[in-house]
């Protein structure tokens, strides 16, 4: 029944879409920020590594985060830089404009879990709430956006594209 109002819900589409260019607004300055102020996430990494959220008895409660982050993200310290500056840009502007909007609320909610396994809380649960609903929704909530165009644009290149497949199989 929820689904069906996300999905097909056309006073819904309008209230996600001003929530997505709200998140999207956010996520798009952030991402400007880090780009045009030479970003570092070394810090960040190396702080998450030395003290990560621990439970009631002092021990590590996401111990494969913390591992992943000393031996893989800490050491590509610049390349995690770059994936996260432009990630919130390219997300943003996802949202914004409504194009690819499903696939931006997922990196959304991805990146948004990352900064909280990493130990920093900030407006990340609201953002989450917010990036799933917009991702429940998927077509309706890029619908007033630029999927209303796209989408349905790469549904026929894919089709054409497996119809065309499928033909050469068979001769």
């Amino acid at each position: 029944m929820i689904g069906k109002l996300l999905r097909e819900n056309n006073i819904v589409a309008v209230i996600l879409t001003v929530v997505r260019i709200y998140l999207g607004w956010a996520w798009m300055t952030a991402g400007w920020g880090k780009i045009t102020g030479g970003f570092d996430a070394s810090g960040f990494l190396k702080g998450a590594v030395a003290n990560p959220v621990t439970g009631p008895d002092g021990s590590a409660v996401y111990s494969g985060w913390v591992t992943f982050l000393d031996s893989f993200a800490v050491p590509n310290a610049g390349l995690f830089s770059t994936l996260v500056a432009w990630g919130e840009l390219l997300v943003g502007l996802g949202l914004i404009l409504g194009c690819l909007t499903t696939a931006a609320a997922f990196f959304a909610l991805v990146m948004n879990f990352s900064f909280m396994l990493s130990g920093t809380v900030s407006h990340n649960p609201t953002d989450i709430i917010m990036g799933v609903f917009i991702a429940a929704a998927g077509y309706n909530a890029g619908k007033y956006g630029l999927d209303r165009y796209v989408l349905p644009y790469l549904r026929k290149v894919m089709n054409k594209d497996k119809h065309e497949a499928s033909h050469t199989i068979s001769t």
